[in-house]
């Protein structure tokens, strides 16, 4: 039976939620920034802020100085998540198998042989529509495809209005013209290889064989493969199902309180979780550290990582900053646990310099990662793991 993937997208979500709230900020430009500091970033913005060069994870003061008459708010999560509950209860009544994202607007769902209840995947779309309109405020975007990538690609096409149908047969058509940063899963550093070589659009990219791709891509090669081609197997999670997390822990012979050598156990298990997140093509949001200490003792603490990362070095600065705050005891440590959740597709956008510190980072991590598809895990290591 073909899949029928409905995918419900609330532009700028947290911008509309606050426009039902407050009518007066439709049709103005609006920014939602964590605080008004220096090194404040964008949470959201407006289509409005958008044009006028305003980005999520913009310095505030760069925002405003690009869109001086936006009107800034400070983010309300309590109200998104509310906002985001209240979709996802007015989706359930038509499948069982319904995947909301975590306060940004997203919503899959699998309307797979619910044909004989409520009629065809696109009535199903529009009905829910209709029904979010009335009772919430929100003009949703919704795509109907055969799969969540060609889902999501096909709401991205239409932002920040409309709707887009995606027969079975049609993925490869609606791919090959987009440029590949529009496909979920492709990172920055694929974009900037592929670049190299002047592969910017996905029709390029599915000229290749295998082996090619390889060549270029490593190990990720196969996720880029599938990718071009509108493939996608990724199941809907049933309602309530636990989001998909990676996890990685270590056990020490003897329990110790050496910092060098639980800081190198800390980045081992960073770079499994690493490796795990970008064979999956996933970014990790979050990062959670359980710190058990010899007396039985268990702490645990959490970080949000942002922007989402799968790059060793990046979730390693935020590993150690969740590890340090847990650690606050004099009893030996015995075991860790690092979690790496609230996984989402890394954003693929191209660095606006070519020195920029970030691309060094994804470009040192890619050349790491070759190095140990060629000659195996232990060929190259980072000097820090060694104490552990």
């Amino acid at each position: 039976m073909e899949r029928s993937i409905i995918h419900l997208n609330v532009a700028d979500f947290a911008v509309a939620v606050e426009r039902v709230i407050d009518p007066r900020l439709c049709g103005r430009p609006v920014i939602i920034a964590a605080d008004r500091k220096a090194r404040a970033a964008v949470y959201d913005m407006s289509d409005e802020a958008f044009a006028a060069g305003v980005r999520k994870g913009m310095l505030l003061v760069r925002a405003e100085r690009r869109c001086p008459d936006a009107v800034v708010l400070l983010p309300r999560p309590d109200r998104y998540e509310q906002a985001m509950a209240d979709l996802f209860r007015r989706a359930l009544p038509f499948s069982p198998l319904v995947e909301p994202g975590e306060r940004d607007g997203h919503l899959f769902l699998d309307a797979t042989g619910t044909n004989r209840l409520f009629g065809p995947a696109v009535d199903v779309a529009w009905r829910l529509q209709r029904r979010v309109r009335a009772d919430m405020g929100l003009d949703p975007i919704w795509s109907v495809a055969p799969n969540k990538l060609t889902a999501k690609v096909a709401t991205r096409l239409v932002k920040p209005t409309g709707e887009y149908v995606v027969g079975a047969g049609e993925e490869s058509a609606l791919l090959s013209p987009l440029p590949l940063h529009l496909l979920p899963g492709v990172e920055a550093p694929d974009l900037r290889v592929l670049a190299e070589v002047n592969l910017t659009r996905v029709f390029q990219v599915a000229a290749l064989t295998p082996a090619q791709l390889e060549t270029l891509l490593g190990r990720r090669s196969a996720i880029l493969f599938a990718a071009v081609r509108g493939i996608d197997e990724t199941p809907v999670l049933p309602a309530g199902q636990p989001p998909p997390t990676v996890f990685a822990e270590h056990g020490f012979d003897s329990d110790t309180n050496d910092a060098a050598r639980v800081e190198g156990a800390l980045y081992g298990l960073v770079e499994a979780a690493g490796i795990r997140l970008r064979r999956q093509g996933r970014a990790a949001r979050r990062i959670t550290v359980f710190l058990d200490h010899s007396d039985g003792v268990r702490r645990i603490r959490r970080r949000a990582v942002d922007p989402p990362s799968a790059n060793d070095l990046a979730l390693f600065d935020a590993a150690r900053a969740v590890l340090l705050s847990a650690w606050t005891r004099r009893i030996r440590v015995r075991r860790l646990r690092l979690i790496c959740d609230r996984l989402v597709f890394p954003p693929a956008q191209m660095p606006l310099f070519d020195h920029d510190a970030h691309a060094d980072k994804e470009r040192l991590i890619g050349a790491l990662d070759r190095i140990r598809q060629r000659f195996g895990p232990e060929a190259i290591r980072v000097g820090r793991t060694l104490a552990a």
